[in-house]
């Protein structure tokens, strides 16, 4: 065995320390991949928690507030329809006297028919004793009314709460979720001036099963967790893969390298490296199709396994898709397209780019106008390039329209030199001057995603047609993009 052959044995232990060394980086990638799913996971529960506990919250305090205004609206009728008839007729009110509590029961069933009410309870004033009741076997009870009472006596309205269960209530076998909240109001005489605070006669306590909707929001709180929980495992799953597939790549190029290390100087290895650089920015597209094509397997698979969840893989394909215009959009600029001219129909290729927009347009409630020359012949072009610098101001025009607009596309011919121009004008936000004199500029853009391209490729590809593209815009006034071809 020669000495180059030996050093590239799995036994070999300087060649296993240069392996380590090689796939360290990654390896820290990968921990810090893994870490940051992780984190992200505790985060979302964190989060469902939070707005779970938010959601209970808002319901308590409208729930209560409902409460409050019940016990206002109760108040007045039990005051002015049982409390002074009854004290006219009787001369004093006793509840102990049936008539006198049938009316009041009348009255307060009454007022409350319909309501979300599960008890209304009536304290006396001067002992802490039940003396009126929906629930007829509460009557008469004393020393019951807690803390919360001797508050409402002394004029302050509270609530109370009493619930149990949580998330693990769903569980099968588990207990319900069960919620009551009893609000205690000062029963006071009710006056037609406002002459301050009238005397309180007792306490009202309202109490309102919430248990449904406390059900509800623990309810909601899991589906939060379940679905977290899904698209995290479904995103540790095609991490997982991802990163699998990185690490026998990267784990076959270290093996690679170092056999070239073993065969070249230091000059040399040098070199490869650079080559290396080279060609993996000249093949990114190659990996771009591997996940594109992994995605559209898992979005089948999906689909069928995990209805409703495909969206996750819908992000990764048009994710990569924009990757690959995005690369194809470098190329295109690095490296003009040859124009292949033939006679053409000008309007054969405006339908064509306005049919494969038409989606974005009813998405964004565009209105299409046109206004085609029907005496344009044929033209001398590339159908192909012209389609795509048509794609493109019809793109940047739409996007220029996010809240609806009108979009004008129209043709004719020059009556100075009959050329034939095909004019695209939109009625969105518009550009100042200093962006004008820009835009058709490489790498400068407006917009939180794009490259900058879109505009100089489209500039580049009149101008191989020996033709001109301008543009006129006013902020707050649309704008309108011209091309001249002869």
């Amino acid at each position: 065995m020669t000495k180059t052959e030996k050093s590239y044995t799995s036994n070999d232990p300087e060649h296993l320390e240069r392996l380590r060394a090689g796939l360290m980086p990654f390896q820290l990638v990968k921990y810090f991949s893994f870490s940051s799913l992780g984190v992200i996971l505790i985060f979302t529960l964190f989060l469902s928690w939070v707005i779970s506990n938010h959601a209970r919250e808002v319901m308590l305090e409208q729930s209560e507030a409902y409460s409050l205004l019940l016990a206002e609206n109760l108040n007045q009728q039990v005051f002015r329809r049982f409390v002074l008839p009854t004290v006219v007729r009787f001369g004093k009110i006793a509840l102990s006297n049936p008539v006198q509590f049938q009316r009041l029961d009348r009255v307060v069933r009454n007022t409350t028919e319909g309501m979300k009410m599960e008890a209304v309870t009536i304290y006396d004033s001067t002992v802490n004793i039940i003396s009126y009741s929906t629930e007829a076997q509460q009557v008469g009870k004393k020393g019951v009314g807690g803390i919360e009472y001797t508050k409402a006596l002394a004029g302050e309205a509270n609530s109370q709460i009493i619930s149990s269960g949580s998330v693990f209530s769903l569980l099968p076998g588990a207990q319900s979720a069960y919620c009551r909240l009893k609000s205690f109001v000062p029963f006071r005489q009710v006056r037609d001036d406002s002459k301050g605070l009238a005397p309180v006669m007792g306490v009202i306590e309202i109490t309102q099963d919430l248990s449904r909707e406390y059900a509800a929001i623990i309810r909601l709180q899991g589906r939060i967790i379940m679905v977290s929980s899904l698209v995290m495992g479904i995103l540790f799953l095609v991490l997982r893969t991802i990163v699998g597939r990185a690490d026998r790549i990267m784990e076959r190029r270290v093996h690679e390298r170092l056999r070239l290390e073993e065969k070249l100087n230091n000059a040399e290895r040098l070199a490869h490296l650079g080559t290396m650089v080279a060609t993996v920015s000249h093949e990114i597209k190659s990996p771009l199709g591997i996940v594109r094509s992994t995605a559209e397997i898992l979005h089948k698979r999906i689909k069928k396994i995990a209805p409703g969840s495909e969206n996750l893989t819908e992000i990764i394909i048009s994710e990569t898709t924009r990757l690959n215009g995005i690369v194809m959009e470098f190329l295109d600029f690095a490296r003009p397209q040859k124009v292949k001219p033939a006679p053409v129909d000008i309007h054969d290729t405006l339908r064509q780019a306005l049919g494969f927009v038409e989606p974005k347009l009813i998405e964004n409630d565009i209105r299409l106008e046109t206004e085609f020359d029907t005496l344009i012949g044929r033209i001398s072009i590339d159908s192909d390039l012209i389609y795509r610098a048509l794609l493109n101001l019809l793109v940047n025009a739409i996007q220029a329209m996010p809240d609806g607009g009108t979009l004008r596309v129209s043709s004719g011919i020059v009556e100075e030199d009959g050329s034939v121009f095909v004019s695209i004008r939109d009625s969105g936000m518009g550009m100042d001057e200093e962006t004008v004199s820009q835009i058709f500029k490489p790498f400068f853009t407006r917009k939180n995603r794009g490259t900058g391209l879109g505009l100089a490729i489209t500039k580049n590809i009149v101008e191989q047609h020996h033709g001109t593209l301008t543009v006129k815009s006013k902020e707050n006034d649309g704008s309108t993009f011209t091309i001249i071809l002869p």
